[in-house]
């Protein structure tokens, strides 16, 4: 295990801790169900974004934070919650979603609950009081653009062959990238950090968030399930408009033969067919684009453990099978 990996576990603990501390032992059938993804684990790395970036402005104001951190995971798990209900998802992270453990109005309350809680941890965050403003201002956007790119994704459906790779990066900067933004964004208001720092760990959130949805949809279709956890190929079949499908398209792949229940050798055979039409590497090349602007924008800080920490997490956001 190398350093970054040691710090992301640590973090994760020490997240896991604190949200089992303020939402372990909640009473009501409506916070039950709040706490319920948010307690189920995950590698929380958007609280380890926001840590890190306020370390790499202020070295030891990490320590003042924790609660936005927390406020960034509780952004992130409702928007979970929402996305399980519209896509019928029955299980998130080894357990049952909101929705079937108990029912969709309540799933739907859970998740706004999460949001209202997400607002009222960030202001508890010991910092200026002009810098918890500003803070509350950039995560209320960003929940907006979530929203935004969520609905981007969902159009894609009827859009079919009509969506185009720049659609497709829209999408993914909203549905995705926003949230990394505002959490090193964030991270960088709350340490006290100018106006350069802040937007260069906006930018650098954004285009590894980018990355991350990219290599996301790569997962999907190249990772055995035991390691991805997910059902290799199911975009494929669902006919889902990702990069992947979008530049196949622009290289005259007809993928609509795969939109159909699929053997795992056929979906070698799909591989195969991408890999030999250069479909994956222009996939790979977009992704590994954004990882260079991420770095790119960290330049501008000073040398640091934390800001070498942020570097090696843009690598491995498209190098992970999971």
């Amino acid at each position: 295990m190398n350093d970054l990996e040691t710090y992301l576990e640590a973090t994760a603990g020490t997240v896991d801790m604190a949200l089992d501390r303020y939402f372990g032992d909640v009473f009501g059938e409506l916070y039950k169900a709040g706490a319920h993804l948010l307690l189920a684990g995950g590698k929380r790395l958007r609280p380890a974004v926001l840590l890190l970036a306020a370390e790499t402005v202020r070295p030891g104001s990490s320590d003042d934070l924790m609660s936005a951190a927390l406020a960034l995971e509780m952004t992130h798990t409702f928007t979970l919650v929402h996305d399980d209900i519209m896509d019928g998802d029955a299980t998130r992270r080894g357990v049952p979603t909101v929705h079937t453990k108990w029912d969709m109005p309540t799933a739907i309350l859970a998740g706004d609950v999460l949001y209202a809680k997400a607002f009222e941890y960030l202001t508890h965050a010991l910092a200026e009081d002009r810098a918890r403003v500003k803070a509350v201002a950039m995560l209320a956007r960003t929940c907006a653009e979530i929203c935004e790119g969520q609905h981007l994704d969902m159009t894609f459906e009827k859009a079919g062959d009509a969506v185009e790779a720049a659609d497709y990066i829209e999408m993914a900067a909203k549905k995705t990238g926003a949230l990394y933004a505002a959490s090193a964004g964030i991270g960088a208001i709350l340490a006290g950090g100018n106006a350069m720092q802040v937007s260069a760990l906006y930018q650098y959130g954004m285009n590894a968030g980018i990355a991350f949805q990219i290599q996301d949809d790569l997962i999907d279709l190249l990772a055995p399930p035991e390691k991805s956890g997910k059902d290799r190929g199911s975009d494929l079949r669902e006919g889902k408009q990702t990069l992947v499908a979008i530049i196949a398209r622009e290289q005259g792949l007809d993928l609509a033969k795969y939109r159909r229940p699929l053997s795992p050798a056929e979906v070698d055979a799909a591989i195969a067919e991408l890999e030999e039409a250069g479909v994956i590497a222009e996939v790979r090349k977009i992704a590994a684009e954004k990882v260079a602007n991420a770095r790119q924008s960290l330049k501008v800080l000073p040398d640091s453990k934390q800001r070498r920490y942020l570097d090696e997490l843009v690598e491995f956001f498209v190098t992970r099978s999971f």
